[in-house]
């Protein structure tokens, strides 16, 4: 069996495909091919060491992917050979609140991932995927889906006539968009390239803002909502924008915080202005398996396709890596198994 092994803070050049051997079923364990594995920006922080530490044993890396069922323990109920599932991104978080030790063990972070021709974990570790999705578009759900889900519908709690405001064009982002079209949400986006706001305008977004051309980007949100703000805003940018996110959502509205790729978070929260405005900051991580089958329902009834950007071989896994690092997509970007290379 065929996969691919990364150490911590080894950088993108220290992916490396190595044959190991085929792991045995336990009575509840669910043997799948895998058929598709879509990157996180998190995989990158992990190969260099700035998510996690760095060092220690290698292990498997990625925590999103899709595949087929090619083998099930004597105790399976869940599912049988021939099956169409992904892993859930936390194994052990089925439901209702995160954990110290649900949300503690994410896939390819604090265990093996699954960037690997066979993934074996529990049953109860699967979900079913729609079927009108190919592999490669049903590999994106695990982490970028379900964040984008969690965001908007579980800690946002939005609906339908709301208004959410988008950061950039990356996997969540795209995930939000299409998911706050198909519920009935407006969508306002930003971004720093015209290109990747017209690829939005495409997707549905109801208005665009080049943060580039206009830094002071929060005054034009508040301009599109007659003053008002947005109900929600999708802040994955930390320092560089958590200040503008804050004036851009309205009173009482809500910051998901996903992510900080512009340097994380420090002083320029202000506790006084946001007692004030009576907003709430909510930390998203990913979410559990039940909200990937609510999502997984919801893509089925609406007949969602998640964007992806650009699909690379099994042997390419490097070059996807440093694709995803020149932030050049918009969506997702996935690499492909061949059924052939099993």
């Amino acid at each position: 069996m065929e996969s691919y092994l990364i150490r911590r803070g080894a950088g993108i050049e220290g992916l490396q495909r190595q044959s190991r051997a085929r792991e045995q079923l336990g009575p509840n364990d669910v043997r799948v091919a895998m058929r598709a594995v879509a990157l996180n920006r998190r995989d990158l922080d992990i190969a260099r060491a700035q998510y996690m530490g760095s060092g220690g044993e290698p292990f498997i890396p990625c925590s999103d992917g899709a595949g087929e069922v090619v083998g099930v323990g004597a105790a399976v109920t869940r599912f049988r050979v021939g099956d169409r599932v992904a892993a859930s991104f936390y194994p052990s978080w089925i439901d209702g609140d995160p954990t110290q030790e649900s949300a503690s063990r994410g896939l390819g972070g604090g265990r093996d991932g699954v960037l690997a021709e066979e993934v074996v974990l529990h049953e109860t570790a699967w979900f079913a995927i729609p079927e009108h999705l190919s592999y490669v578009e049903a590999a994106t759900i695990p982490c970028a889906g379900v964040t984008a889900w969690n965001a908007l519908f579980v800690a946002g709690r939005l609906v339908p006539g709301d208004t959410v405001l988008v950061l950039g064009t990356g996997g969540v982002a795209i995930w939000a968009l299409q998911l706050a079209r198909a519920a009935g949400l407006n969508v306002l986006v930003t971004s720093g390239e015209d290109r990747k706001l017209e690829r939005a305008r495409e997707l549905g977004a109801h208005a665009t803002i080049n943060y580039r051309a206009q830094p002071e980007w929060h005054t034009r949100v508040l301009q599109l909502t007659q003053g008002r703000g947005v109900d929600l805003v999708l802040e994955v940018g930390g320092r560089d924008t958590l200040k503008r996110s804050l004036a851009a959502a309205r009173i009482g509205g809500t910051i998901a915080i996903i992510g900080g790729v512009g340097g994380g978070f420090g002083g320029e929260l202000e506790p006084f202005a946001l007692i004030a405005r009576a907003q709430r900051l909510s930390g998203i991580l990913v979410g559990s398996r039940t909200m990937a089958e609510s999502l997984s329902r919801f893509v089925a009834t609406a007949g969602l396709h998640p964007v992806v950007d650009r699909v690379f071989e099994f042997a390419q896994a490097q070059e996807a890596y440093a694709y995803l690092d020149t932030a050049q997509h918009v969506g997702k970007v996935v690499i492909e198994i061949a059924a052939a290379t099993q």
